[in-house]
């Protein structure tokens, strides 16, 4: 047995730390008190919650707690619930719920990424979800203003087609939050270790939504806890490495030009632009590929099965190997 949140041993559901974290303390079961969306129900999702998205084939549902139960919910979300994507345009699939809270607890646990509380559930028939506490909500029920970055640089699929999240450049959301943060180099520095972590961990599909401002008690800007880390190539091996280019030309890079893919002086000639001391790029580069023993050690403790755990580790294996 182990913890539906962190994986601690020797714990049924969740330890007393992820249950203070997602639950407030509450002794929520890491069973849900219905089945997953499927043919046959989903009329009674449909009239129970308003489906919040649909990013790329992944079904997004609303939930509150509702005393130790949760419950699926039109109004007053507290939490969103990610079923298993029910379509066979990816592969391993049954895979997807794991491969996120597996992400999602690689940079909280290991690099210490501020991230979206969440862990694993398992709707009643035990088919497994994935699970995260909304950070936008306060406790009276009122919401922190947050932008995404599509919405902050004005992108829109009216205005720039069908496309227009990945319409952009890391270094341009780099440029933003220098014009949007007042006490911008700390999170510049936040915001360049998340790019960092999203190409050593293959996670292709984050863009300009996957980055979002959110303001403080103090009304002033940060940059919002991270969300959508996921290894994409996992579902979608064919995929770019990144959702958007790291900056106008970078594949004119010496290094690109002569590999074929970003190395090292691709990231540091990021930072430079974006306006990052170098030395402190290096030790950003340094800290996500560092950790290596435990990164494994925790893909193997994982709910992943035998040959999505294989997979994940070599991707992972070859995304460091490009920074040598």
């Amino acid at each position: 047995m182990r913890c539906y949140g962190c994986y601690k041993d020797k714990v049924e559901g969740y330890c007393a730390t992820c249950r203070k974290k997602l639950f407030d303390g509450k002794k929520v079961s890491h069973i849900l008190p219905f089945d997953t969306p499927k043919e046959e129900n989903i009329p009674a999702y449909q009239e129970k919650t308003k489906r919040l998205s649909i990013s790329g084939v992944q079904l997004k549902y609303s939930v509150r707690l509702e005393g130790k139960e949760l419950v699926l919910t039109e109004k007053k979300g507290e939490y969103i619930l990610k079923p298993i994507p029910p379509t066979s345009l990816i592969v391993m699939q049954d895979q997807a719920s794991e491969n996120e809270h597996l992400t999602m607890q690689i940079a909280k646990q290991l690099f210490n990424i501020p991230v979206a509380e969440n862990g694993l559930i398992l709707f009643k028939d035990k088919a497994p979800a994935y699970i995260t506490r909304r950070f936008d909500v306060k406790p009276d029920g009122t919401k922190h203003l947050q932008e995404d970055f599509a919405q902050i640089s004005g992108k829109t699929k009216k205005s720039d087609g069908d496309n227009y999240k990945y319409s952009g450049t890391y270094e341009d959301i780099g440029k933003l939050i220098k014009e949007k943060v007042a006490a911008y180099p700390p999170v510049l520095e936040d915001f360049f270790k998340i790019v960092v972590f999203n190409y050593v961990f293959s996670n292709g599909d984050a863009h300009l939504k996957n980055f979002s401002l959110i303001q403080s008690e103090f009304g002033d800007y940060m940059l919002s806890k991270a969300y959508d880390l996921m290894c994409t190539s996992l579902h979608t091996p064919n995929e770019s490495d990144t959702a958007l280019d790291l900056y106008k030309d970078d594949i004119d890079s010496k290094f690109y030009s002569q590999y074929g893919y970003f190395g090292r002086s691709d990231f540091e000639a990021l930072a430079e632009k974006i306006g990052l001391i170098a030395k402190r790029a290096q030790n950003i580069i340094d800290t996500i590929l560092g950790l290596q023993n435990e990164v494994l050690a925790m893909v193997y403790s994982s709910f992943l099965n035998d040959n999505a755990k294989e997979k994940y580790i070599r991707y992972y294996k070859d995304k460091v190997r490009r920074f040598s």
